[in-house]
């Protein structure tokens, strides 16, 4: 049965890492429902190992990387692991590439962050050369600010299965936005979006972009992901949604976003509490307004509702279940959900 789309959009899911037990039962039903791709997020591990696994196992169904880190590898890296699994998957693979905050890329990961639109835009731009033109033994040298790639002996075994891999960015602000509008294939639309900053913010920064480039609308596709809780008790749903906004809080450079969607205060209170590594005074600090702004809760009418106005801008949606802070069966649950109402 084709996947239920409200106003016709096309629906992807996110595949979290599970064993092949659970995983592959749920990837080849998802296919079976008629959902358009699946994303796999990188939250430390790189998405390629899940989508790869998901790619042996199905025919059809698109398969993002939703997101890879951009900083944290090579280019060359990020190409060659973009085309194997366009490969493996017969030509299936889309390329997620994000920046995440500073502080992960630069703490956890130990590698240099920059001026992330700057540094994003050569990454994106060297990909592409590998993709169209590793196989040619053209490439010589690509030189950049923050990646030198002496790629003269460099050469694939054989050409990638297609000469462009389709790229998606991700974005918070407006700048970024713009820069999907001008660069990307697609934009992967920030599940800590609200309603009106999509309606005031997203749509006219895309545009911008689009502008810039000349380029039309046509051109990319707005993919837009959405924290969802399908629970008829609210406040159980909230409940079960608050330890995920507060881990999307800690990142000061988020700081701006949230004081203009009102959330200013709980936002510095929530990364206060992260910095004395207080996580149950993260999750008090995050209240129920500023949950239920981000996250779609609610009856399944309910959260149709909510969809259709949050979406209206987009082309395809990804409704995804809470990361953090949420117990396996519960998120297992919530999956299941979702399916329900979305996949038919």
């Amino acid at each position: 049965m084709p996947a239920a789309k409200p106003d016709a959009k096309a629906v992807w899911a996110e595949l979290p890492v599970l064993p092949a037990g659970e995983l592959v039962p749920l990837v080849q039903g998802w296919e079976a429902a008629g959902v358009e791709g699946v994303w796999a997020p990188q939250i430390f591990g790189a998405p390629f190992t899940v989508l790869a696994a998901a790619a042996a196992v199905t025919s059809r169904i698109k398969l993002g990387t939703g997101i890879a880190l951009a900083f944290t590898r090579s280019p060359l890296e990020t190409a060659c692991s973009a085309i194997d699994l366009d490969h493996i998957s017969d030509g299936r693979a889309v390329l997620g590439l994000g920046s995440s905050a500073e502080s992960q890329i630069e703490g956890s990961f130990g590698m240099p962050y920059g001026k992330p639109l700057a540094h994003m835009r050569e990454i994106v731009g060297q990909v592409r050369e590998v993709i169209a033109r590793g196989h040619t033994g053209e490439l010589a040298r690509l030189e950049g600010e923050y990646h030198s790639l002496d790629l003269s002996h460099f050469r694939l075994v054989r050409p990638a299965r297609r000469s462009a891999i389709p790229i998606y960015l991700p974005a918070v602000f407006e700048k970024a936005c713009e820069q999907a509008g001008a660069l990307a294939d697609g934009l992967l639309g920030h599940p800590l979006w609200t309603t009106g900053w999509l309606r005031d913010r997203v749509g006219q920064s895309v545009q911008a972009g689009l502008d810039r480039a000349g380029r039309s609308r046509s051109a990319i596709d707005i993919n837009l992901m959405m924290f969802t809780v399908i629970n008829p008790d609210r406040a159980e749903a909230i409940s079960d949604a608050r330890a995920n906004i507060a881990f999307y809080t800690q990142s000061p450079q988020y700081l701006r976003y949230f004081s203009e969607i009102g959330f200013g205060t709980e936002a510095k209170a929530i990364q206060a509490a992260f910095a004395a590594q207080d996580y149950e005074a993260m999750a008090k600090a995050c209240s129920d307004d500023m949950v239920s702004a981000i996250t779609i809760v609610g009856s399944a009418d309910e959260v149709l509702a909510q969809v259709a106005e949050r979406a209206a801008l987009a082309d395809s949606i990804t409704p995804v279940v809470p990361q953090f802070g949420i117990a396996p069966d519960k998120a297992a649950h919530y999956r299941q959900r979702i399916a329900e109402v979305f996949y038919g």
